[in-house]
């Protein structure tokens, strides 16, 4: 997701765009750029590139004078990379200027319409087209407000807009759908942002818009109407969470300091549903007689999210006897499949904005499912709309490659399965606090691998100038190998594949070369010896065997090239401590390779379009 800012007040706007813009670097984006309106004028800087070009040549002397003003941060859809497509956007006189996030699907039938009426078109954005719309119908209305409302009945896709009028000075007007927009309030001065991040060290007062909502802002006043322009009354929320948890506090990278937070986003996540010696989740819309009455689980998410659902399939099903079917939300929102009207569908997502994801869900509650969203943002889209929400505690996380948001959405997904077990009978109440007491464990034994972190940097060093890899394991093993080969080609760029271990004589072994690292995750007893034989196929074509197995999987050894032992745990949480090393392993890789680890090529953090 591109980053967004508004600001209304007494101070330069340019000083605070630029800040709250450089609080979203981490989002990922190709183009910047701000606009301020000053005694019925706007000007504009903007440019391909980073950040610190715009504020090189802001600082040169390329002033942006006004004490309100908008910024944005692009990542390209519409119309490649370059200082005509980098936002702002502005209407043929200036009168509207604007920044957008998202996609406006029908901008070339905008684009038509208004070329009729003497428009001309200097970018290759869709940006443009949703611009000039609004500035056709301000030229009508006479008013901001109901040139929004028009235009957002005529724009189709998702979007969030923040806007400048040149006759409305100290004004910052906004609008939304699917794409978050939060507004701050602070003393004589008001605050747009698409992620709270960005105002946070300025106000911890807070509005959370709602979709098809628009805002106006002016020096420490917000004001909200929906989307037929009718006003509305928000309740204020207070942010509670350090500011300094967006810092490095040290570390190299924020993914190093977001990996050494594991062990407290666990313990913190679990923390909060577990009371009095129970796992309470009534709060979270399963009551014990919910729990009885639901036939199967619609796990949908994407990415990493994807990965820590295909974890939960395998121990719910096993602990809770209850099916599972687990969808990358992409394709689930467009699936035509008959649903169980007694399922509920657990919907992940760190950023609780994720486009597909958030689709896919709306497309199970229009089927009648119950929805439970876990979630890492309160107050986000889908928290908001899902029928129960249950918050993941890992704080802001600022690197692209996800790690305790991950590590924290296991937990959830462990909560949620011994709760279902203990229910519906499957498991009685010793060994109940059995398991809970396994969980517990986790975090001082996270702590105990990445002590371990030097080893894997070592072996990291193999394989800074190769070109791919392979992840095998089987049941949970191949769920973490998954979320292993990702974190590899996130951020190293090697091109990676995890394959469930029985299907490599089905092809992909035709693949192996030389030296070509082949990791293998083997935690899971019963199946530890099927894998180390797949394993074994690979080292006898000259793979490079890399295993990380608990104590008790030790079938290779011997064999293998390089061994990482994690501590013991119950094998249905084993996927907490296979993680870590694997994502040290490909971190070291991405460091060898002296690559942006934070900010990897072509991936933003929230991925709030189609």
């Amino acid at each position: 997701m591109c980053g967004i800012l508004g600001y209304s007040g007494d101070r330069q706007a340019s000083d605070i765009l630029l800040a709250g813009l450089a609080r979203l670097e981490y989002r990922g984006y190709d183009s910047a750029g701000i606009a301020a309106l000053d005694s019925g004028t706007i000007k504009i800087a903007k440019n391909k590139g980073r950040l610190k070009v715009l504020e090189d040549r802001i600082n040169a002397g390329d002033k942006v004078p006004g004490t309100c003003g908008i910024g944005h941060t692009r990542w390209a859809t519409h119309g490649a990379p370059s200082d005509v497509n980098a936002h702002p956007l502005w209407s043929d006189d200036m009168a509207v200027v604007a920044v957008h996030n998202g996609i406006v699907e029908n901008y070339r039938e905008i684009r038509e319409m208004l070329a009729k009426h003497g428009y001309t078109f200097y970018s290759q954005t869709d940006t443009e087209a949703a611009v000039k719309l609004i500035d056709y119908y301000y030229k009508q209305e006479k008013s901001p407000l109901k040139a929004i409302t028009r235009a957002i009945k005529d724009i189709q896709g998702s979007y969030c807009f923040v806007m400048l009028f040149k006759d409305c000075p100290n004004e910052v007007w906004g609008a939304r759908k699917d794409l978050p927009l939060i507004a701050g309030q602070g003393e004589g001065e008001s605050f747009l942002a698409s992620d709270v991040s960005a105002i946070l060290q300025e106000t911890r007062q807070v509005y959370y818009l709602d979709n098809m909502e628009i805002v106006q802002l002016k020096k420490g006043d917000v004001r909200f109407f929906d989307g037929e322009g009718y006003a509305t009354i928000k309740e204020i929320t207070e942010v509670t969470w350090d500011s300094n948890a967006a810092e490095k506090g040290g570390f190299d990278h924020f993914m190093m300091k977001e990996m050494y937070e594991q062990a407290r986003a666990v313990k913190d996540t679990f923390g909060a549903v577990y009371h009095s010696g129970k796992i309470e989740l009534t709060e979270h819309g399963l009551t014990d007689e919910a729990i009885k009455d639901i036939s199967q689980i619609y796990i949908i998410a994407c990415g990493s999210a994807y990965h820590a659902g295909a974890v939960a399939q395998y121990v719910i099903e096993d602990l809770a006897g209850i099916p599972v079917r687990i969808d990358t939300a992409s394709e689930f929102r467009y699936r035509n499949m008959p649903m169980d009207k007694k399922a509920l569908a657990v919907i992940i997502s760190q950023s609780g904005e994720t486009a597909d994801t958030l689709a896919a869900m709306r497309r199970a509650k229009e089927n009648g499912i119950k929805t439970l969203a876990i979630v890492n943002v309160v107050g986000s889209t889908i928290a908001r709309e899902a029928d129960s929400v249950f918050y993941t505690m890992a704080g802001p996380e600022i690197a692209v490659a996800t790690t305790k948001a991950y590590s924290a959405q296991l937990i959830a997904c462990y909560a949620i399965a011994l709760k279902f077990a203990h229910v519906r009978g499957k498991i009685d109440d010793a060994e109940c606090e059995r398991l809970i007491a396994e969980i517990q464990k986790l975090p001082e034994k996270i702590d105990d691998i990445l002590d371990a972190k030097d080893v894997l940097q070592e072996i990291a060093k193999k394989f800074t100038r190769s070109k791919n890899a392979f992840y095998l394991g089987r049941n949970i093993d191949y769920a973490v190998a998954m979320e292993g080969s990702l974190k590899m080609k996130e951020i190293s760029y090697l091109h990676s594949e995890a394959i469930a271990a029985g299907e490599m004589k089905h092809g992909p072994i035709s693949l192996i070369e030389k030296g070509m690292l082949v990791a293998g995750i083997m935690t899971q007893k019963e199946l530890c010896k099927k894998t180390a034989s797949n394993m074994l196929e690979s080292k006898s074509r000259g793979g490079y065997l890399l295993i990380v197995a608990m104590k008790g999987c030790d079938a290779l050894k011997d064999e293998a090239d390089f061994v990482f032992t994690i501590p013991e745990t119950d094998e249905h949480f084993a996927a907490s401590l296979a993680v870590i090393p694997l994502q040290l392993l490909g971190y070291y890789v991405a460091v060898a390779r002296k690559l942006d680890v934070d900010k990897p090529r072509n991936l933003a953090k929230s991925v709030t379009v189609e």
